[in-house]
């Protein structure tokens, strides 16, 4: 399936995880070395740029930490991001440069590219979120089946099998997502696409798409 392809949906300019993901097919297949991902580009970053904190943490000098913050290692919080008051990381978790995971959000085994914002209440995990991808408040990442079987990722064109038992969303970039969405396991979004106010989204969304309900998805014009 094109649509999903890395190469469809990303900049991979717009990205610390350029070397990782630029060597693979499809966004999902990152999700499994994000950790080691983390710790080996760790040791390579500038002191002069980046401090690391505590075992396995890097975040740049520029970036805004609150003190009531918990950030869990492997994470790198790249350069002027953002992270609010309250925000929970638990690791395995890439946040480009000025991103911002506000108030109540939490991550968990992500890459969210340069310029993404989750800044009221929500929870990301095992997900890609392109460059300038926003999430609205509430609006959340199911990365587990409600029968706990493989996440398997569905379009016209046919089903991708991915293994996987942990699959949130793949958001290309500049995604918008509307406040008290669910984007369902091995939910795959196209770039510059709109997704309605408490949406219930599976499966693939092309791209440049408004997203109104699952019988009404049209091109933006």
């Amino acid at each position: 399936m094109e649509a999903c392809k890395i190469k469809q949906l990303y900049n991979l300019d717009m990205t610390i995880a350029k070397e990782l993901l630029k060597k693979l097919e499809y966004p999902w297949e990152a999700l499994s070395q994000i950790e080691d991902f983390i710790r080996e580009l760790g040791k390579t970053l500038d002191p002069e740029l980046y401090e690391q904190k505590g075992e396995d943490i890097w975040i740049a000098k520029s970036a805004h930490a609150a003190p009531t913050a918990f950030i869990h290692g492997p994470a790198i919080i790249d350069e002027e991001a953002e992270i609010r008051h309250c925000a929970f990381i638990r690791g395995s978790a890439i946040v480009g440069k000025k991103a911002v995971v506000g108030n109540s959000t939490e991550l968990k085994n992500v890459i969210l590219f340069d310029q993404v914002q989750v800044p009221h209440y929500n929870y990301v995990g095992d997900s890609i979120l392109g460059y300038k991808a926003h999430m609205g408040a509430g609006s959340i990442t199911s990365n587990v089946k409600s029968d706990k079987t493989l996440v398997s990722v569905k379009s016209r064109e046919g089903v991708i099998e991915t293994g996987r038992k942990k699959f949130g969303a793949m958001l290309g970039d500049e995604v918008e997502v509307g406040c008290g969405s669910v984007l369902n396991p091995g939910t795959v979004i196209g770039p510059c696409s709109n997704i309605y106010p408490l949406s219930m989204v599976r499966g693939v969304v092309a791209a440049n798409s408004i997203y109104k309900n699952r019988n009404e998805i049209v091109e933006k014009q």
